[in-house]
């Protein structure tokens, strides 16, 4: 199989280049030249023999095809139970991970693969990522001393969560965090900006594992289709979803495992008062905003990367539009959705999980009795100083967040200018 620009002006190439380079030369997103079927999966077997199945056809031709179902082993050797709340309403939980976060399973295994690709004497490769909040932790936790590799995190200084920005800082060894004062998007077009500068990569190598990465997407498709199986084997009926969306990755996994053929019903977005997509899903034109701060940090994004790769699978507006659906929710409604999950589910929710739940109350207000699972991707102490208020007690730590708090962090400032990450990136 071979993997293609969104933007159609680069050349074709196997899966081991698309994972290396993260970007295209000409600044688009490797996408496969097809969507293939999902092979037979048996969901009893569990997560990481259904992400060794259901990746092997993007891997057939690649150098780590034989190594798949080992690395999957280790990346997928966490938790990612489907929580029932209600007959008809379920959490998908991901943040049982080293950083409480769903961004754990993708950067565990693009950083495994990466590794696997390695060949002796292959000069040291830099991960560039930019983070609004999650990402950069879980890219952290899976690269931090492994060798081959160095990480350089761009974050939004400000514009993170306390205990967000001291799991970007707290590994050093190889990982470097680096504060920027500016927005999430300015870190994305920093990131972007240094991937396609082909002088910068005469020297050095550079690597990419925002959701941009193919070797960040695919993986999250795996739990999308384990939870769908085991759902359909246990109510014989597609699952709907409903994913708090910022960059637009995860969201964008779950339709590839629908495209693939699990048994997933509809998609909806959950976004917070950045409201790109929900206006564009409307009906108006995709038209990238600047971005809001909003409670929910992680989805403060003006201009998804990913909203190209789903145009590059669709041949029109209408078509794309008919594919899912998008909400927005404003900051009054995610702390109401807090208090709520609280007091009537038993559930505390992260500010995005709150989104996504609040926007599954919009459906059933409205008459909506299907089976419905929200994704939660962040665990609610992440976010403390926002959700203990609202519910009146402490949320603990999971035990690796607690880890992570207990290690003292150290950033650096950045300006907004590309001169001034080029010369970190050759120090």
């Amino acid at each position: 199989m071979k993997f293609v620009s969104t933007r159609g002006s680069a050349p074709a190439v196997d899966i081991d280049t698309a994972l290396a380079s993260g970007l295209a030369p000409d600044g688009g997103l490797y996408v496969p030249e097809i969507i293939p079927a999902a092979p037979a999966i048996d969901p009893a077997c569990g997560l990481a023999a259904t992400a060794a199945t259901l990746l092997a056809p993007y891997f057939e031709a690649s150098r780590i095809a034989a190594a798949l179902p080992s690395i999957c082993d280790d990346a997928f050797d966490l938790p990612a139970p489907l929580h029932r709340l209600r007959d008809d309403t379920f959490v998908l939980e991901l943040f049982h991970g080293p950083t409480a976060a769903f961004k754990d399973f993708g950067a565990r295994f693009l950083a495994r693969a990466l590794g696997a690709l390695r060949r002796p004497g292959d000069a040291e490769t830099t991960i560039l990522v930019a983070t609004s909040g999650d990402t950069g932790a879980a890219v952290a936790a899976a690269f931090h001393r492994r060798p081959g590799f160095r990480v350089v995190v761009l974050y939004p200084d400000g514009r993170v969560s306390p205990r967000q920005a001291h799991g970007l800082g707290c590994w050093g060894d190889n990982v470097r965090a680096l504060r920027v004062a500016g927005t999430f998007d300015d870190c994305q077009r920093l990131v972007k900006q240094a991937l396609t500068d082909t002088g910068l990569r005469e020297q050095v190598a550079l690597g990419s594992a925002n959701s941009i990465s193919l070797g960040r997407l695919l993986p999250q498709a795996a739990y999308y289709a384990q939870s769908s199986l085991e759902f359909e084997r246990e109510r014989g009926e597609p699952l709907n979803f409903v994913i708090p969306t910022g960059n637009l990755g995860n969201a964008t996994a779950c339709w590839l495992a629908r495209r693939m053929g699990l048994p997933i019903g509809d998609i909806v977005l959950a976004c917070n008062a950045n409201d790109v997509l929900p206006r564009y899903f409307g009906g108006a034109d995709y038209t990238p905003a600047e971005t809001r701060a909003t409670l929910a940090n992680a989805m403060d994004v003006g201009a998804p990367s990913n909203f190209e790769r789903l145009r590059h699978w669709y041949p029109d507006d209408a078509s794309l539009r008919a594919s899912m659906r998008a909400v927005s929710v404003d900051d009054a409604a995610i702390l109401a959705s807090i208090e709520r999950s609280d007091r009537d589910l038993a559930y505390v929710p992260c500010p995005h999980t709150a989104t996504a739940l609040d926007v599954l109350q919009r459906l059933r207000d409205a008459g909506d009795t299907r089976n419905w699972a929200v994704v939660a991707t962040a665990h609610a102490a992440k976010f403390e100083t926002i959700v203990e208020p609202r519910i009146g007690r402490t949320v603990e730590p999971p035990p690796a967040l607690a880890d992570c708090l207990a290690r003292p962090a150290h950033s650096e400032p950045l300006p907004v200018d590309y001169d001034a990450l080029r010369r970190v990136l050759l120090a």
